[in-house]
């Protein structure tokens, strides 16, 4: 993953997006769209989740990776037997071109509403070009979106009788949010949680020590969640979260902060 993100900051500020995605070849790789647990699936590629959650009233969908996999998204929640134009609520991870670039282009297809955190939809309204992300100026930008920023912690939005919680996370961006909701399979349930990317990141001339509030608030990232209710965790990046539980992701983000502040701190 450290090896990815070197490549996209390096990228970035001097090529076009499909440059980048050419060299994360995984990011637009097709994968089998599939039922993760209950009424949750996925329906994102190799490398960038696109998360289906479903209910007779309509759907909600999180995530939706560069504009380039929009077709291929759409596609997918078809092979599974569901419409496009069933999907009622668009929700984000963290605005990033990699899971955000293909929003304001499935809003369009489907009609459906897109809710964030004030921050976040701050972001997707600027289509990423926000100051205040660590990854200001090397990050892709991509179409603004029209989102409406009214989920703040432990809102729960609802569909039919989908109820998903947003828990806030900020650090990777400043609108990051994780969201937990249950499936169940017969009475079996299980909570499954979607948690934001937590690792350390930023652009060249941005040092997180500059900004000890903000730090203090990716630590608070760290704690809420290795708290979160996760029976079973997905991740936007796939391979970040596979077999992990939230608490030793969470770990796991810390450490990487902690790195960084170190690597800052170096004469």
């Amino acid at each position: 993953m450290r090896r990815t993100l070197l490549a996209i900051a390096t990228l970035a500020a001097c090529t076009a997006l499909p440059a980048v995605a050419a060299n994360n070849g995984d990011w637009t790789t097709p994968v089998a769209p599939h039922k993760i647990y209950g009424n949750t699936y996925y329906v994102g590629t190799k490398g960038l989740s696109a998360i289906l959650v479903t209910s007779p009233q309509g759907h909600v969908l999180i995530d939706v990776p560069m504009s380039d996999n929009v077709a291929l998204i759409e596609a997918n929640i078809r092979k599974l037997g569901f419409r496009v134009e069933d999907v009622k609520l668009v929700l984000n991870s963290h605005a990033h071109f990699d899971h955000a670039g293909g929003i304001a282009q499935f809003a369009k297809d489907s009609g459906a509403t897109v809710r964030a955190t004030p921050a976040g939809a701050k972001e997707m309204q600027l289509g990423g070009d926000d100051a205040t992300d660590p990854q200001h100026g090397e990050a892709p930008l991509y179409a603004k979106v029209d989102a409406i920023g009214d989920i703040n912690d432990g809102t729960v939005v609802r569909v039919g009788t989908l109820a998903l919680t947003a828990h806030i996370t900020p650090g990777h961006t400043p609108g990051g949010t994780a969201w937990t909701w249950t499936s169940c399979e017969g009475k079996a349930c299980k909570t499954i949680a979607y948690v934001d990317s937590l690792f350390a990141f930023s652009a060249d001339g941005y040092r997180y020590s500059d900004h000890p509030a903000y730090v203090a608030e990716y630590r608070k990232t760290f704690d809420r969640v290795a708290a979160l209710p996760c029976d079973m965790l997905i991740t936007p990046h796939p391979s970040q979260g596979e077999g992990k539980t939230c608490a030793a992701y969470a770990k796991a983000g810390r450490q990487r902060l902690d790195e960084k502040l170190a690597e800052e701190a170096k004469p």
